[in-house]
């Protein structure tokens, strides 16, 4: 097991969105974090950016299409959005960006509660293996892993990522 850490992926996260939001023009936008993960990392880069609108986060476990192969999570939290989506510019974070259908899944949940002028994506750790033609506006690191590894985000008081073999 190795243990990675990510202070410097966080910073470089934080400048990567200020570079965003400026490049865009963008004043005051939602940024709305994927359980668990995602929202470990969304409330590191919410208080460093000191956004003013509150935290979102969502749940996207109804929204998975391995539904039926992993079945239900006994532990679905709900989704939390603070104000409403219509028109407004989201930074959507997540903790590892592999296939893209955790993302598949939270964009349709987005678009539930209405319709966003622009979704950015920003994601802790981009690994190979994309199965949707998803790609991160913001990434902290980009890590080489075999078929047989796995990335997990530890947290969330001391966040830290832990690459693990599979047994």
């Amino acid at each position: 097991m190795k243990h990675i850490d990510i202070e410097q992926a966080l910073q470089d996260m934080v400048a990567g969105l200020r570079d965003l939001i400026q490049q865009r023009g963008i004043e005051s936008p939602l940024m709305i974090g994927i359980h668990t993960g995602g929202v470990w990392v969304a409330e590191q880069l919410h208080e460093r950016l000191q956004l003013t609108e509150p935290l979102g986060s969502l749940d996207i476990s109804f929204y998975r299409d391995d539904f039926t192969r992993i079945g239900l999570h006994p532990e679905v939290k709900p989704s939390k959005l603070p104000s409403n989506v219509e028109d407004r510019h989201i930074i959507l974070v997540d903790d590892v960006l592999h296939t893209g259908r955790t993302i598949r899944a939270a964009l349709n949940e987005i678009f539930d509660y209405g319709r966003p002028a622009s979704i950015s994506l920003a994601v802790l750790v981009e690994r190979d293996g994309r199965e949707l033609p998803i790609e991160a506006s913001v990434v902290g690191l980009h890590v080489q892993l075999t078929e047989s590894q796995h990335i997990k985000l530890e947290g969330p008081e001391h966040l830290q990522l832990v690459v693990q073999e599979d047994a």
